[in-house]
């Protein structure tokens, strides 16, 4: 599913199950030592996704580990995000010569939960998200917008080594064509010495009950 969302250069693996029973990865059992069972399963799940998209770009299993903000830290050479959520769990990967960045999510297709909306819009959205409400109230638009702005976090911190709050950028949707564009509201300068952050693009897809988003940053 979250493959039609992605180039052809990214690789991506999904599932919509966990395996009963299955143990952490080695060498990634301490990261879920005391999570709660939900938690474990989807973490499992997720990493071995990572790990078969992996393999499909050559690379040896092993752990994935976390960094500092529990990202998954990827092999050197190779960009990726992983997503889970209840029913489902993705990773996708490319090649660094092949992006700069990339960032997925996955919500269920349903209403924010009440407040939330709030705290995750700024600018123009509230207008936004009524007006694509009364066009379309058959789509939780909300929740849409709270999946592409996690996308873009995803796509965001590995090139900038920064916190990017819901506040910090601005988002336009196209309801008919399934694309979406973040306008960064804060300094968007990279560690890779790459141009600035300043606009980010990125798809999106309502299936099966779940609102899947994507964002790549070229090379």
């Amino acid at each position: 599913m979250i493959e039609t969302l992605l180039p052809p250069a990214v690789v991506s693996v999904h599932a919509f199950a966990d395996i009963p029973g299955e143990a952490p990865y080695p060498g990634e059992q301490d990261l879920v030592a005391r999570a709660v069972e939900t938690r474990r399963r989807e973490f499992v799940t997720a990493r071995r996704c990572a790990r078969e998209a992996l393999g499909k770009l050559g690379h040896v299993p092993g752990p994935i580990r976390s960094g500092p903000r529990r990202e998954p830290v990827w092999p050197a050479g190779v960009v990726g995000s992983i997503t889970h959520c209840a029913g489902y769990r993705a990773a996708a990967v490319a090649r660094g010569t092949d992006l700069a960045g990339l960032g997925i999510d996955a919500e269920p297709h349903e209403a924010l939960p009440e407040g939330v909306g709030e705290t995750v819009t700024v600018g123009g959205e509230p207008d936004l998200l009524r007006r694509l409400d009364r066009e379309d109230p058959t789509r939780h638009w909300g929740r849409l917008l709270f999946s592409a702005k996690e996308s873009v976090y995803k796509a965001w911190y590995p090139l900038t080594g920064r916190w990017l709050g819901f506040e910090d950028a601005e988002l336009s949707i196209d309801p008919a064509g399934g694309g979406f564009t973040a306008r960064v509201l804060v300094d968007g300068g990279r560690i890779d010495g790459g141009p600035p952050l300043a606009v980010l693009h990125g798809r999106w897809l309502i299936a099966r009950g779940l609102i899947v988003t994507a964002v790549t940053v070229p090379r």
